[in-house]
């Protein structure tokens, strides 16, 4: 179901003291953002209501947390559930932020100063199977790269979904991005590591009967990257396609 626009949710992110209000002027200094800039930096990415994001980061002050979502319509829910978790944890709200911008190019709003030692991806799109759609999908090769690059090497992303057909293809996508998967399984709650905070979609999903899937995931060195962008592959075949010409007859 689509959202209805909320007029009050960006005078009330603005007045809010851990939202990001110009996300894209900060490559290169996002840890200055926060109370305590040497603190390890984690991301999730699609932080929708708050539900996660609400739950971790006042257990963990010594490290910071940024949640990003597209919307501000969807940021005002987490950014009112976060705030709630800080007063019931009767702490200051000074190792979080949440901010509103575009996974897929996250490339141009940070730079690989930004390190990031781990990212959580929780119930995202699962998109169509088709390639002018499957490209967007947060676990895709093209989108994995541009995490990499963030990345130090033995970092990791954690990955939840209830969809079968996106976490089976992310079996394939995470190595061919050069990340080791570390652990995975078909039915998360059947064994739920100590680790695992249910979110609101998880409970949901769970009452329906549908399984979640989930896996984690190292980043390996450069060397083990295999994928590569379609269109860079056909300009790479290119000279090999006309030194031999479709149709030519051999005597």
């Amino acid at each position: 179901m689509r959202m209805r626009f909320k007029p009050y949710a960006r005078p009330e992110l603005l007045a809010c003291d851990f939202h990001v209000h110009e996300p894209l002027t900060h490559a290169g200094h996002w840890h200055e953002l926060y109370a305590r800039p040497k603190q390890p930096l984690h991301l999730e990415l699609g932080c929708g209501k708050g539900g996660f994001l609400s739950q971790l980061a006042p257990l963990h002050p010594d490290i910071n947390y940024l949640g990003i979502d597209i919307t501000d319509k969807v940021l005002i829910l987490a950014k009112r559930k976060v705030e709630a978790a800080y007063a019931a944890a009767q702490l200051p709200p000074d190792n979080v932020k949440i901010a509103s911008l575009d996974i897929e190019r996250l490339s141009g709003v940070f730079s690989p100063a930004d390190t990031v030692q781990r990212i959580y991806i929780n119930f995202c799109n699962p998109w169509s199977k088709n390639a002018g759609s499957n490209k967007h999908r947060l676990t895709h090769p093209r989108q994995l790269l541009q995490y990499r690059a963030l990345m130090p090497e033995g970092s990791e992303i954690y990955f939840k979904t209830d969809d079968d057909d996106l976490f089976r293809d992310s079996l394939g996508y995470f190595p061919a991005a050069g990340f080791e998967i570390t652990w995975q399984t078909f039915d998360l709650h059947k064994n739920e590591p100590d680790w695992n905070l249910r979110t609101e979609h998880e409970g949901m999903f769970s009452e329906q009967g549908i399984p979640i899937k989930a896996l984690i995931a190292r980043k390996g060195p450069d060397s083990s990257v295999t994928w590569v962008e379609p269109k860079e592959l056909a300009r790479r075949l290119e000279p090999e396609e006309e030194a031999d010409p479709a149709g030519e007859v051999q005597e």
